[in-house]
């Protein structure tokens, strides 16, 4: 994943976007069409070839989204800043937070996509031990997807339908959800999600971690594809969701409650990361909590 482009623009637009050209190929197949998907709380999941103009914004959506790049490049809105990103990447988002994407000018788009349908009481696929990106044999995607379009497209026999579903699932879910991690690295991040509340920072993280704050700067944007500090933020982030999903805690106590001595500066990260303020996410979601 390339780095954050330079003079980062404002979060788009604050209603949902689909800009699609003329020059757009894009083959979907959802729940309704195929209820199979259903056992893996996939909503949708297809293909798209496409040129500049084109972008997509979804400012809650209901579910982890995945999407492979195959070919070209585009700008994808993560962790609150735009990032262009290269082919061969996989790019993750969790549910309810704001993700955009547009096609780089210039160059043809080709990615594949997974949007899941994960309501509050299931575990998301997307979590917060979720790389923001990685690198990834994209055309396994590619070739899954293919192979059920064809069949779609074909016959439709149910079996082998089911299995190039079971194939995309398991490859997302080797992405979002990696084996093979630094046991360690892990460790230290359980710790932090238990205290969220507490003021930590890069120093006092890497003391814990037995390193330089360089060398954990190192191994967290290699896991994760995040510094120790957007991790941070990234966790908090995710705390605030739930709390303002399932509690009537004042914002400054959901503040106080992730590390933020002032709910004005929660209110700004929150609307950075997430697309909308504080109270205008649980004015969306409606708390779950009794009065």
């Amino acid at each position: 994943m390339r780095s954050r482009t330079k003079n980062t623009p404002l979060p788009p637009e604050p209603t949902d976007v689909d800009i699609v050209g003329p020059n757009t190929n894009r083959w979907i197949l959802t729940v309704e069409d195929f209820p199979a998907l259903a056992a893996h709380r996939i909503a949708h999941m297809g293909f798209c070839e496409t040129v500049a103009p084109y972008r997509r914004v979804r400012h809650h959506p209901g579910g982890s989204y995945l999407v492979a790049v195959c070919q070209g490049s585009a700008r994808f809105f993560l962790d609150g800043d735009w990032r262009e990103v290269s082919a061969g990447t996989v790019c993750l988002a969790p549910p309810r937070v704001l993700n955009a994407y547009e096609a780089c000018a210039g160059e043809p788009l080709a990615y594949f996509w997974i949007r899941y349908n994960e309501p509050l009481t299931v575990r998301p696929l997307v979590t917060a031990a979720s790389p923001l990106g990685m690198r990834f044999a994209v055309n396994e995607f590619r070739r899954v997807v293919e192979g059920l379009r064809s069949e779609w497209e074909g016959v439709r026999e149910i079996r082998p339908m089911q299995l190039w579903m079971e194939l995309a699932h398991s490859l997302a879910r080797r992405v979002a959800q990696p084996w093979q991690v630094n046991a360690k690295l892990w460790g230290l991040w359980e710790d932090v999600g238990t205290r969220l509340d507490h003021h930590w920072d890069l120093g006092e993280l890497a003391d814990r971690f037995h390193t330089s704050k360089e060398h954990l700067r190192r191994i967290c944007l290699r896991e994760l594809g995040r510094t120790p500090m957007d991790q941070l933020t990234y966790m908090r982030m995710q705390l605030a969701q739930k709390l303002l999903d399932s509690t009537h805690d004042k914002l400054e106590v959901v503040a106080k409650s992730v590390g933020y001595e002032n709910a004005h500066v929660f209110s700004r990260a929150f609307k950075r990361w997430i697309g909308s303020t504080p109270s205008d996410y649980r004015k969306a979601h409606g708390s779950t909590a009794p009065h």
